[in-house]
């Protein structure tokens, strides 16, 4: 059975005095929620492939770590928040990963998108170990990772569950256990599907507008509190009238997560075309040299069909 918990908008940060948490993977997400748990009054050691974001959050309280194991070693919590798959998988790995520094009954929480079948697989490496899983993947973007009001999607037991639920807190608004190990990934993956297409759709309305000679922003306007309004088409939407991509999620990311959904469709037998075709428009979009944009860049794409870019 789903649990959830949430915390109000601008209510008290829960308090992780006394929690030791270790932090691997400092980009766009991982240091605006290395800094959030700071914040509640964790004791926050923080790894990174490269070390600058390590520094840099170093002058700024937080402890610095050589390496993933590093980090993991004396954490009550470690966070995971790195790319994709093969890199979760490089983390916890090796004689400087995480599980090689685990203490006993502390909690792996895999933050980032990762696939399911090997969700299941570093859950049990990580419980063969001593330790506890939660993969906890998260909405919101870098804007909510900021303001500590990420959507956060949990698979993992129940008690483990709300053990982690305080680190939890203080980097998201809500927070929801959506059932057992890779469950939590599922809805990610549920998730990145839905955000992607509904980029499409919105890159397409738009498009269809310019060519009819309408300004996509009086559109956008237009369309304000009705059926077609989303949090896509507030953030995202501005983000393609005004041409603004300077990534919040980028573009090779989103193509990432689509298929490794296509790839968990296809493992179960479902036929999902819409998916297959925004999959699609991704691979085109990144093939054009745009996958390091925000994934609202998708409407250049069309824009380049169209001659207008």
């Amino acid at each position: 059975m789903a649990e959830s918990a949430s915390a109000s908008p601008g209510g008290e940060a829960p308090s992780l005095e006394g929690v030791a948490v270790g932090v691997v993977g400092l980009g766009l997400m991982g240091k605006p929620m290395a800094l959030n748990l700071n914040r509640a009054g964790a004791r926050v050691t923080v790894a990174n492939r490269s070390r600058g974001p390590v520094d840099e959050l170093a002058g700024q309280g937080l402890r610095p770590a050589d390496s993933p194991r590093a980090a993991a070693e004396g954490a009550d919590v470690v966070v995971v928040m790195v790319a994709d798959t093969p890199a979760v998988d490089a983390v916890l790995h090796g004689p400087e990963g995480v599980v090689a520094g685990l203490a006993p009954g502390a909690i792996v929480i895999d933050m980032g998108t990762t696939a399911v079948p090997e969700t299941r697989r570093f859950a049990a490496e990580v419980a063969a170990a001593g330790g506890r899983w939660l993969d906890a993947p998260v909405s919101g973007g870098q804007v909510g990772a900021i303001e500590g009001t990420l959507t956060i999607m949990a698979g993992g037991d129940p008690a483990v569950f709300e053990t982690a639920l305080p680190v939890l807190r203080a980097m998201g608004r809500r927070v929801t256990r959506v059932g057992d190990i890779g469950a939590g990934q599922v809805a990610k993956a549920a998730n990145q599907l839905i955000v992607g297409l509904t980029i499409a759709a919105v890159s397409e309305a738009f498009t269809l507008a310019e060519a009819a000679g309408v300004e996509p922003g009086k559109v956008r306007e237009a369309l304000e509190g009705g059926f077609a309004w989303s949090r896509v088409m507030e953030l995202h939407g501005q983000r393609m009238v005004d041409s603004a991509f300077t990534p919040g999620g980028r573009a090779r990311i989103q193509l990432k997560d689509l298929v490794q959904a296509d790839d968990l469709g296809r493992s179960l037998g479902v036929e999902l075309p819409s998916l297959a075709a925004g999959r699609a428009l991704y691979e085109a979009l990144v093939a054009e040299g745009d996958g390091d944009l925000d994934h609202s860049a998708l409407i250049r794409h069309y824009r380049r069909q169209r001659g207008a870019l």
